[in-house]
């Protein structure tokens, strides 16, 4: 079975948060086509939501607007299994209980969506593929945020997402968009 891991789509992520991302307005609306096939398919799906710890940044502090699912995002009640996961680290399987939820609903191969590619989503596929789990990702249905270092340069939002999913293509994760899926679906 497969399930659906939505990955932080909190509104520090939108234009009015602390961590904007670019191509925000876009993946939201890719990721809730995915929640809407996946709810379509059955599929369970797990909702993660980051939290910063106290010493951290003013971002995705508990109790504030920032830190809460964008508009439309969150478990539906008359679907399949769905569960909200919180974490405090990058990955979403650290500490959350998402690796045994998945199994207990007979989970082998997981699509993530969500923010950033670059950090929390890299990491949660990384957990997933070392889990023995299969991994697929969207590549439109996540973003990134500009990358700046004095020694080794800038990079763009989107050569940061980019070179992200590659690193993790050579790991083993597929990349899949949400029209091969749907198409998936029609075949079978």
């Amino acid at each position: 079975m497969r399930a659906l891991i939505v990955v932080d789509v909190q509104n520090e992520f939108s234009a009015g948060g602390l961590r904007s991302v670019p191509n925000h307005g876009a993946v939201l609306n890719r990721i809730h086509a995915h929640v809407e096939h996946a709810r379509h398919k059955g599929w369970p799906i797990a909702w993660v939501r980051h939290y910063n710890k106290p010493h951290e940044s003013s971002a995705f502090v508990p109790g504030t607007w920032g830190a809460e699912f964008s508009p439309g995002i969150g478990p539906g009640p008359d679907f399949g299994p769905e569960c909200i996961f919180e974490k405090d680290v990058y990955g979403a399987f650290t500490y959350t209980g998402l690796e045994e939820w998945l199994l207990a609903n007979a989970v082998s191969d997981v699509l993530l969506v969500g923010f950033y590619a670059h950090m929390c989503v890299s990491t949660s596929a990384r957990e997933a593929l070392i889990r023995g789990f299969e991994v697929a990702i969207d590549p439109d249905g996540t973003g990134a945020c500009d990358l700046e270092h004095l020694l080794l340069g800038r990079q763009t939002a989107d050569e940061v997402r980019r070179f992200a999913l590659l690193h993790l293509t050579n790991m083993g994760v597929r990349l899949e968009s949400l029209e091969e899926a749907l198409q998936e679906a029609r075949v079978r």
